[in-house]
């Protein structure tokens, strides 16, 4: 075979592979949004100067603001058993971040200051008060350093399984750079995306999160999966940047900062949570932590009785 030949082989080789890609691309697309199940007529939204911000509000009395985990394919949705539970008492404001559920999926670099960003001007715009916080994951980093940022603007937080305040710590590098470039490539990156992220990943990974996989319906697969297919896959952008290590932040000089009546909840059956609880309180020791038996990751979807019992008890304490 000449080089002409190879060329031409190689060339309709590439378009092959290109062209397939981008089949499995709108395929997995079409999928995802199949179903429909996030109502957005049933959010209400904020319009801040990133992007459109989707939220849902309950209830009456004090405010509380539920946030999600940082997480391409979690959104407001998380807290589905618990916020109708909570409005009885309390005004419920239950946001989607940036980047996930209903909420906008600008072309940017997703950071923990961005987020810190988000979270004071939607408390001062659209709560227009100082709320207690429960807070997720991930999320509870720039929590925490929104706390510390501006005193004015969150009173009391319940953090549901922290993040590792070592890996939080840990900088982008020039190989996460590299990752990150190749994910946000147009064809080849949302290709590796949804390799990523697609229904058989989301289940396993929400399988892995809870200790009965009875916890874990198809309907709440389905939902993440389409939170993470919105507006033609501009989640990679999220994803990419976290993946990258750009959401991470050094959370220790903010601990030594805050007043904030500090709450943490972990899942008992999840030896990893009592050892990362016991990092922030190591840190700031007036940091109370509870144990809810028989759940991992995500207790207010295992367990959600016994969680709205906790958080009771922790938001009727004095401050």
């Amino acid at each position: 075979m000449n080089i002409k030949k190879k060329l031409t082989f190689l060339a309709v080789f590439s378009a092959s592979v290109i062209g397939t890609m981008h089949v499995i691309n709108r395929i997995f697309s079409h999928i995802a949004s199949a179903n429909n199940f996030l109502d957005e007529d049933s959010f209400d939204y904020y319009e801040w100067r990133f992007g459109k911000i989707a939220y849902r509000k309950k209830g009456n009395g004090t405010p509380i603001l539920l946030i999600h985990n940082l997480n391409v394919c979690s959104s407001s949705y998380e807290w589905n058993k618990i916020i109708d539970r909570i409005s009885k008492t309390n005004t419920v404001y239950a946001i989607d971040l940036l980047g996930c559920g209903l909420s906008d999926r600008p072309l940017l670099t997703y950071t923990n200051y961005l987020y810190v960003q988000l979270l004071t001007d939607f408390i001062k715009y659209v709560i227009g008060e100082k709320t207690d916080v429960i807070v997720s994951g991930h999320s509870a980093s720039f929590t925490l350093m929104a706390c510390a940022n501006d005193e004015s603007i969150i009173n009391r937080v319940i953090m549901v399984n922290p993040d590792d305040i070592i890996k939080l710590s840990k900088n982008p590098t020039k190989k996460s750079n590299i990752i990150k470039n190749l994910i946000l490539s147009p064809i080849l990156g949302t290709f590796i995306y949804n390799m990523k992220v697609n229904k058989r990943t989301i289940r396993e990974q929400l399988t892995r999160f809870c200790c009965s996989h009875d916890s874990v319906r198809e309907k709440d697969i389905i939902i993440c999966f389409e939170s993470s297919q919105r507006d033609k896959t501009h989640s990679k952008y999220l994803y990419a940047c976290q993946s990258s290590g750009y959401t991470n932040v050094n959370i220790l000089h903010c601990l030594k900062k805050l007043n904030n009546s500090i709450f943490i909840i972990t899942g008992n059956k999840n030896p990893e949570s009592a050892l990362i609880a016991a990092q922030y309180q190591n840190h700031l020791p007036s940091i109370e932590i509870t144990g809810i038996d028989q759940t991992k990751q995500i207790p207010h979807i295992e367990k959600p009785d016994e969680f709205i019992s906790q958080i009771s008890i922790f938001l009727s304490e004095e401050e």
